[in-house]
């Protein structure tokens, strides 16, 4: 299948490099605005017709699929316009910044009859897949709490903050991992670009089960930090993407709550065994969803998450969003 991509920043190279290296895909077609970055693609790629201009790939028949990696903002409108023309649509996250658009893509791409994909690239880890499964053990007990970090001095963009860029990973992540949603949002940020994006911010959300979940992310960080930290009350997984081998440590560390004989003070029990570091695929994530979004268009394969995940996402951004705009209040989802 030929292929078209839209947009060649930061992202783009990895899903054109991908996407060239997957049997049955073959990128035929590249569009970007900016001059200087078709110059870089064409250096690359000298056989790859360029163009500034996305309607050239999208009026081009020859092109059965289109791969959407522009500013977020743009990301609904491609990828409507992409479905409408009968083309297969990937794209970066976010799908879209409206809850309802996200909806409506999936049910356009339904009437068309081709498939549109978003690319939660974290999902596609080995070290997801490996706490996936962990998870699901009936040994490791229940979830208390998440504390998630992804922090870097990263590209500030302007037209999405933060949380839209960077908290979408751990989301993503979360919202696979556990089906409980939460029922509360609270979000606090700054912004210190005078743009008014906010480029450091704080979520918490809270779930009626007792979870809580904390977000802490940010593009102004003078260290690359991926470190999430589960903990259970019979075991406690640390999952850290920058480790180049041992990126997940399972702890057999538990505590439980006991009183005293006489019931006038409450102890914890405090229960310290093993630490395990398990192995799992080493195959990049990008390549695995690249092979499934083939999987998923060539064969009506399904996918590893359902539109729903997407939804649940957009509508947990746009709450935190609000959240930022009320000095962080809590948020009703």
């Amino acid at each position: 299948m030929n292929v078209g991509v839209l947009g060649y920043g930061y992202w783009g190279p990895n899903l054109v490099r991908n996407f060239m290296q997957q049997d049955g895909f073959t990128v035929v077609a590249l569009a970007d605005l900016r001059e200087d970055r078709l110059k870089v693609a064409g250096k690359a790629f000298p056989s790859m017709q360029l163009s500034r201009d996305a309607n050239e790939l999208f009026n081009n028949p020859e092109i059965s699929v289109i791969v959407i990696a522009t500013p977020a903002s743009t990301h609904y409108t491609f990828a409507k316009k992409a479905i409408e023309h009968g083309k297969h649509v990937l794209v970066e996250k976010p799908l879209a910044t409206k809850s309802n658009e996200v909806a409506e893509l999936f049910e356009l791409a339904e009437k068309h009859g081709v498939k549109i994909m978003v690319d939660y690239t974290f999902l596609y880890t080995g070290s997801v897949q490996k706490i996936k499964k962990t998870l699901q053990n009936a040994d490791f007990g229940q979830i208390h709490y998440i504390d998630s970090t992804r922090i870097n001095l990263g590209v500030f963009q302007y037209d999405t903050n933060v949380i839209w860029d960077l908290a979408t990973h751990d989301l993503s992540i979360i919202y696979y991992l556990i089906d409980e949603r939460p029922y509360q949002v609270q979000a606090i940020g700054a912004a210190h670009m005078g743009n008014g994006v906010e480029n450091i911010a704080y979520l918490t959300l809270r779930y009626r089960s007792g979870l809580i979940v904390h977000l802490n992310c940010s593009w102004a960080s003078p260290v690359k930090i991926r470190k999430m930290i589960i903990g259970g009350n019979k075991k406690m997984i640390i999952y850290d993407d920058i480790e180049p081998t041992d990126k997940l440590k399972i702890y057999d560390y538990g505590y439980s709550m006991i009183t005293d004989e006489y019931r006038h003070n409450v102890l914890v029990d405090y229960r310290l065994g093993d630490v395990s570091i398990p192995k799992f695929s080493l195959q990049e994530a990008l390549s695995v969803m690249v092979e499934d979004f083939y999987n998923i268009v060539a064969n009506n394969g399904k996918p590893l998450y359902t539109p729903q995940l997407s939804i649940d996402i957009t509508n947990t951004l746009i709450a935190a969003d609000q959240s930022l705009k009320q000095d962080g209040q809590m948020v009703n989802l």
